[in-house]
């Protein structure tokens, strides 16, 4: 039976100064409406890097290079490195939500499944149960920001491949802006930005 094994967990942080990023984001009311979701969560499925590919990470393994470029990432994305504040309103009966830019930082998991392959995720017609497994933060509400990252991301190994899995708190990014998250990730983690 195929068994996740995690390796490491650490917490990643923007490279930028804490000073830099210290910053209160107040929630819309159309935030608000979505702190009793789920979490967004979205995957990448590549092949292991070629031995010419792993040289070009210029001797640091693809863990650590994800590491470094997802900090990188976090100087743009800030937020996302911030935690949920829940304060009590002058009335006591209510209650408002906001982002601290505070850096905190992002939960970062490495993974390892060594008898699972690429094909075994792309090729059936449903998504293997496995790859629940592959995402950190299941079933947290988007509430639970404030004692949790508001982003996670699992890279799990595979035997000939690599999931990226990211988990990011919907009342901070919609659809839209997690791509550009991921996006933004991948550019500077390819060395183009």
């Amino acid at each position: 039976m195929t068994q996740i094994r995690f390796i490491s967990t650490s917490t990643v942080q923007s490279a930028a100064s804490p000073n830099e990023l210290t910053r209160r984001i107040e929630l819309t009311p159309w935030d608000l409406q979505l702190l009793l979701l789920d979490h967004i969560q979205k995957g990448i499925l590549f092949f292991k890097p070629t031995p010419s590919q792993e040289k070009e990470l210029k001797g640091s393994s693809v863990i650590d290079h994800l590491k470094t470029s997802l900090s990188r990432t976090l100087d743009i994305f800030y937020p996302l490195a911030g935690r949920l504040v829940m304060v009590e309103n002058d009335d006591g009966k209510t209650r408002s939500f906001f982002v601290d830019c505070n850096n905190l930082g992002a939960q970062f998991v490495h993974a390892m499944v060594d008898d699972l392959t690429v094909a075994d995720i792309h090729d059936p017609i449903y998504v293997p149960d496995i790859v629940n497994s592959f995402f950190l933060l299941n079933g947290v509400l988007n509430y639970e920001g404030i004692s949790k990252p508001l982003l996670a991301v699992q890279v799990t190994e595979l035997a000939d491949g690599i999931f990226i899995g990211c988990t990011a708190n919907h009342s901070v990014v919609d659809g839209s802006s997690f791509w550009h998250f991921f996006n933004t990730w991948s550019e500077i983690s390819r060395g183009n930005n």
